[in-house]
């Protein structure tokens, strides 16, 4: 009889549910592909705390009811609950979600159905699971994904971080910047790897301009930026809006097509709006809203240039599948977006904190040609068959460890016997 295949446990607070289909999807893109190769389940534990049904009487966003277990493509993904609170003890969130979660993944020990626990983001994520680790006696890796510059910057929660990093058996990071800062940290370099995101080019394609403008009631000649994001302060749709009435000027006709929705960082909707109209731009900006991801590549065909000021990133998948569809990307100068944005003729990265230099490389942009092959060709390079096989490979080393150390226990067993 064969080696029982290994079977890996993801585990996020940070996930798409019924209640939050958009949360977290770049996690989902990236595992459900690993579960192709792998059995897998996932735990996505949500916070919560006695009173937070009063919370939604005047904020009905907060923390929306999740099941305590669905199937996502044929995916078990169990949703146990910690205690969590709102802008309390955030530095219990670790310790309080690996107490949390420990009946759940216990269970799922017992079953057989828990060989590698794959936790994403350091902390608390990856924290509560180097403790779940030790207590259910398996191995942890854990997916640096850029919350964990803030937190490294943080007095509070960088020793968390720091030992959460120092007990998980392979950090995974979605760029070379977030291994630096691993490497800052003092872990050793042979236990960190970058396994980057990718795209999934059935999916983003072009479509023909023309189409894809009609569509969405756009001019066919109108120079057209876009954006794609949560709609948060990090990601700088606000640092985009103040740079159109001089842009407009040299652009007539000029159109922001804003693509997103409220994310777990917060909702700037609201804000942006009032931004939008005190800058007399109502004609200019348009807010899409949310687009489901096999729709967003209308709306990036559509465009001439996409562009995104953000403050931090790890590995935007988006500037793939802005490229897959054939248009170029404009950026700061933070995390893995230079490590994306590689080349010239893919786009530009600016100085975070420009918005002489970000105007000016807008401006540039729009008023170039683009070969759009080009760029259509670098992101089916960065498809994500090699990147799932890495991470394949990753976890079936670890499953032949745990054979090895079982054997040897066994068998260290049956001489003392």
């Amino acid at each position: 009889m064969g080696a029982r295949p290994l079977h890996v446990v993801v585990f996020s607070t940070l996930f798409p549910s019924s209640a939050q289909p958009h949360a977290g999807l770049f996690i989902r893109e990236r595992m459900f592909r690993v579960a192709r190769h792998l059995p897998l389940s996932v735990v996505a534990p949500v916070p919560w705390f006695p009173l937070q049904s009063l919370i939604r009487l005047w904020r009905p966003g907060f923390r929306p009811t999740v099941p305590r277990r669905e199937t996502q493509a044929g995916i078990e993904v169990l949703h146990c609950r910690f205690p969590s609170f709102p802008g309390f003890f955030k530095s219990l969130d670790g310790v309080l979600l690996a107490l949390g979660s420990l009946p759940t993944l216990w269970r799922l020990k017992r079953a057989g159905r828990l060989d590698v626990l794959d936790a994403h983001f350091g902390y608390p994520d990856g924290h509560a699971a180097t403790l779940l680790g030790r207590w259910l006696r398996v191995p942890v890796t854990i997916t640096l994904r850029g919350t964990e510059v803030r937190h490294a910057a943080d007095p509070a929660l960088a020793p968390r971080l720091r030992r959460a990093l120092f007990g998980a058996d392979r950090i995974f990071t979605v760029s070379a910047s977030l291994r630096e800062l691993a490497l800052k940290l003092g872990v050793a370099p042979d236990r960190v790897r970058v396994v980057g995101n990718g795209v999934d080019t059935t999916r983003f394609s072009p479509v023909p301009r023309v189409e894809a403008r009609a569509a969405l009631g756009l001019p066919s000649d109108a120079p057209v930026l876009i954006s794609v994001g949560g709609l948060t302060e990090r990601k700088g749709f606000h640092r985009v809006i103040e740079l159109l009435p001089e842009l407009r000027r040299r652009f007539p006709g000029l159109m922001y097509l804003i693509v997103g929705g409220a994310s777990a960082e917060g909702d700037w909707r609201a804000r942006l709006e009032r931004q939008v109209r005190d800058l007399g731009l109502t004609d200019t900006v348009r807010f899409l809203g949310v687009i489901e991801p096999d729709e967003l590549k209308h709306p990036l065909s559509a465009a001439d240039v996409f562009v995104l000021a953000t403050r931090n990133e790890g590995w935007a998948n988006v500037f793939l599948e802005a490229m897959a569809c054939g248009v170029p990307v404009v950026t700061t100068d933070v995390g893995g977006n230079r490590e994306v944005v590689c080349q010239a003729a893919l786009g530009a990265v600016v100085p975070f904190g420009e918005p002489e230099a970000l105007r000016e490389a807008l401006a540039d942009a729009l008023g170039q040609p683009w070969d759009r092959e080009t760029l259509v060709a670098y992101a089916r390079d960065n498809e994500w068959s090699r990147r799932v096989a890495e991470l394949v490979e990753e976890f079936e080393a670890f499953g032949a460890a745990g054979r090895i150390a079982r054997q040897s226990a066994q068998a260290e067993g049956t001489v003392h016997g």
